[in-house]
């Protein structure tokens, strides 16, 4: 491990190694006993948190909250408070305790020590519910939150040798992998909502999820479950995701590394950071990768380049600027997986279906700039301001639909298609917030009052099939066909066929330019020491132009039709409220209780031929977090119920409110679906050398009010259980010399239980409004059926070695074999990867 010394020292960010919980130094009250409380600073002006408290001469202490705030309750008199952390000078305060009474200590502000450390191994000591995730935006210690957290640090990252999201992911209760359509994204979801772009951020900004993100620039991965739309407006009711980059440091340092695995895999990595020459104002980061593999999947390969600069501006004592870019090039086989006869899975790891030359082709490019400042010990002012490009270029096969399920000669044949889109994007947002702490009387509050404005500006172009050389009014679809159960099978091919990418000709350019703005108040107000309440609200503002221009495609048509344009607009707005309830029977447990409001924005007309109004998704949140043996534990538990209560669904042709003046179907928010579960997340700090990380989470998500859809019938791609286990340890701890104390191993095991995918049955013919009948108006069941997805149990088994700047990790991934597969409709259907090994050798600079 480097020394990390210098780095402390300069960025004069405190860290305590062996930070302690808070002491509670009496077992029963006593009469002559006073409370002392007091905030600690950095020398910057920020809050100092983990900082170090101890009443001298006595085994009293405490460390600082995540707003560098403590409280003590010591003995009655005159009492000397001890100061210190890591890096920075011990500083002493004077005190005069009353019994019975509350004294408020001098603030401290911390100085940068200059004495030289020994080497010392900072790790992820922080227990579960210490952990201030950014992406909340207020200074608010999880235990004083009411609503469900998680962070995963870099530490586990490393030992876990994460590689995918959903690696990282396999770590949280409740937030899944539901799809992986094309194999080019991972699709994520929690508590039966998926996560779009709007609900994926990187260091506190959305970002486009159509393609995998890098683990390697990790510094951790935040989660904030439940309704966030308070804070970010337009967000699904599941939660949002914020991956957070490394940061510049002032010591200079880094590492190069090698990873290599099963499939032909080879990712070189590089991370270089330092201070800019001597400056003790200006520091930088750089790290990239490249990637490059083939796959368990026939025919499928993938290649990427990943670059993170960043540097950090100290403006003045008090305000700092970070500006963070990065660039992603990824270009893969798209691939749609194995097919499906009729809703059944035609069981396959290694079966591929697309066409030679199918690629899809993404550039991602982000530049962010941070400014932070502290206007004083109390309040601090946070501007943000992001622009993001996104260009995609898809040539691939269709999905496999349509294939032929009638027994005979033609069983499993299926008609290829192609198709081809391209799209840019350009996002900008602009964002503002302050944040403070203040007391009105006996109430203390912390309080976050914001702005935001964000615009996408998106361009897409699809292509269609051209004009038959024969039917000059007809248009040729047809690349080829095959037999998904036997590829090489001599099938007869059509006189007609599409050559290649290149035969298909521009249908339409959709261009799109969403604009959102929003205005947002939060405040936790301290009733008492055990009492607080989170109280807040937003408004938010979405326009949705989208503009569409169709091609006049097929020349030789009689009509000679002219390019067409259609120009749609909506606007929308809501208002999201939030208010939570704490209570803290002891320093160490808190209950909570929480009702949270978000919205989702609607397509379609409604009966009055108006935009259809947005959806407005209620969630409810109980729970319970712990810090057991003095902190060396966490453990939360939390029950949630969410309801969108006005779904969005069609108005039927039997209802008498239908008229045939409608040229689409009108809308109604008349649905319901319901979202109900359980999430338990446990966490340990390192003790002895061992570190736990568990978790289960149960989630029934199902239709209760549908005019199509049977009522309690389950929606797609959610697990109803979930159990993640991870256990790491150091053998440091048993051999603290010789060539073994580097050695560490660990275990990792995930289960995902009973899914569906496929289509959901529909009781009523939405064409109709009626029961499904044949030709003969005879009764028929739903073309649409579900597929039941088998579970599976991943175990992982990892082992490392260090010796001074070398080390080691090796890892085995599903080490049962097991096979599963992430599912989309039935078009989609992807194969998990089978057993596989990687090795990853790593050089501290």
């Amino acid at each position: 491990m480097r020394h990390l010394f210098a780095f402390l020292l300069a960025s004069s960010v405190p860290v305590t190694v062996l930070a302690q919980r808070p002491a509670h130094q009496h077992s029963k009250h006593h009469d002559q006993t006073g409370i002392v409380t007091g905030r600690v600073v950095q020398a910057d002006g920020k809050a100092a948190e983990q900082v170090s408290v101890r009443v001298k001469g006595t085994q009293l202490g405490t460390t600082t909250a995540a707003d560098g705030s403590f409280e003590l309750n010591i003995p009655a008199g005159w009492q000397v408070l001890t100061v210190s952390c890591l890096g920075c000078t011990p500083q002493e305060v004077t005190v005069e305790v009353k019994a019975g009474q509350r004294v408020e200590a001098a603030a401290v502000r911390l100085a940068a020590g200059e004495q030289q450390l020994t080497e010392v191994t900072v790790t992820g000591n922080k227990g579960l519910n210490e952990r201030t995730p950014s992406v909340g935006k207020m200074p608010i210690a999880p235990l004083d939150n009411p609503q469900a957290t998680l962070t995963i640090e870099r530490p586990v990252l490393e030992q876990q040798q994460a590689l995918r999201l959903s690696d990282v992911l396999a770590n949280v209760a409740g937030v899944y992998v539901m799809g992986s359509t094309g194999g080019t994204q991972e699709e994520i979801a929690s508590r039966g909502f998926a996560y779009s772009s709007s609900n994926t951020f990187k260091n506190g900004v959305r970002f486009n999820n159509g393609i995998m993100p890098e683990v390697s620039s990790l510094e951790r991965m935040e989660v904030l479950k439940g309704s966030a739309a308070i804070l970010y407006g337009n967000v699904s009711a599941g939660g949002v995701l914020n991956l957070v980059t490394k940061k510049p440091q002032f010591q200079r340092g880094g590492s190069v590394g090698l990873r290599v695995g099963s499939f032909g895999f080879v990712k070189p990595q590089f991370d270089v950071y330092g201070a800019v020459g001597q400056s003790n104002k200006v520091a930088f980061r750089l790290n990239g990768t490249y990637e490059r593999g083939d796959s368990y999947r026939d025919g499928v390969s993938s290649d990427r380049v990943y670059v993170n600069p960043s540097l950090l501006f100290r403006l003045t004592p008090k305000t700092e600027l970070i500006i963070e870019g990065d660039y992603l090039r990824d270009n893969r086989t798209p691939d749609y997986g194995i097919g499906a006869i009729d809703y059944q899975i035609q069981d396959s790891r290694s079966r591929f279906l697309n066409v030679a030359g199918a690629n899809n082709a993404t550039n991602q490019t982000s530049a962010t700039a941070t400014l932070t400042s502290h206007l004083n010990e109390a309040w601090q002012v946070r501007a943000v301001g992001s622009f993001q490009r996104y260009d995609n270029a898809l040539k691939s096969a269709a999905r496999p639909t349509s294939i032929v399920a009638t027994p005979g000669a033609t069983y499993g044949n299926w008609t290829r298609s192609l198709q081809r889109t391209e799209t840019a994007e350009n996002y900008f947002l602009a964002q503002l917030d302050l944040t403070g702490n203040f007391r009105t009387g006996f109430v203390g509050h912390t309080l976050l009052v914001g702005a935001d404005a964000d615009q996408y500006d998106t361009n897409t172009l699809a292509y269609t099939n051209p004009a038959s050389p024969s039917k000059p009014t007809t248009a040729v679809s047809t690349y080829d066909v095959i037999n998904i159960l036997d590829p090489d099978k001599v099938i007869a091919q059509p006189a007609e066929r599409l050559t290649d990418f290149n035969s298909l000709v521009r249908n339409s350019l959709t261009k799109g330019n969403t604009r959102r703005a929003g205005f947002y108040a939060q405040d936790l107000l301290s009733l008492s020491d055990k009492v607080k309440v989170l109280a807040g609200l937003r408004w938010s503002y979405q326009e949705t132009p989208s503009d569409v221009y169709t091609y006049n495609t097929i020349a030789s048509v009689a009509a000679k039709t002219a390019n067409t344009y259609v120009e749609n607009r909506r606007y929308d707005n809501a208002f999201s409220p939030r208010l939570g309830l704490v209570y803290q029977p002891i320093k160490t447990t808190s209950l909570f209780a929480s009702y949270a409001n978000s919205f989702a924005p609607n397509t379609g007309l409604d009966l009055q031929g108006n935009s259809l109004a947005p959806s407005l998704i209620d969630q409810y949140e109980v729970g319970i977090k712990n810090e057991l043996f003095k902190g060396a534990l966490s453990a939360n538990v939390t029950a949630y119920r969410i309801v969108n209560s006005n779904q969005s669904q069609s108005v039927l042709p039997t209802d008498p409110r239908y008229t045939t003046n409608f040229t689409t179907s009108p809308m109604e928010l008349a649905g319901q679906v319901i979202s109900k579960g359980v999430e338990v997340d446990v966490q340990s700090r390192p003790v002895n050398g061992i570190s736990l990380i568990a978790g289960y989470s149960y989630n029934f998500t199902a239709y209760e009010k549908s005019n199509i859809y049977e009522d309690g019938s389950r929606l797609r791609y959610n697990p109803a259980h979930t159990a993640n286990a991870s256990l790491y340890y150091s053998f440091g701890n048993v051999f603290a010399n010789g060539v073994l104390r580097g050695l560490n191993a660990g275990v990792t095991a995930y289960y995902v239980g009973d899914r569906l995918a496929g289509r959901n049955n529909r009781t009523l013919n939405p064409a109709t409004g009626k029961p499904w009948v044949d030709t003969n108006n005879n009764p028929i069941n739903d073309a649409f059926k579900l597929i039941a997805l088998p579970n599976y149990f991943l175990f992982d088994a990892s082992l490392g070695y260090s010796y001074e700047r070398v080390s080691v990790r090796v890892k085995l991934a599903n080490l049962l074999n097991e096979l599963s597969y992430n599912v989309h409709d039935d078009n989609s259907i992807n194969p998990i990867a089978p057993r596989n090994f990687s090795a990853t050798v790593t050089y501290k600079l």
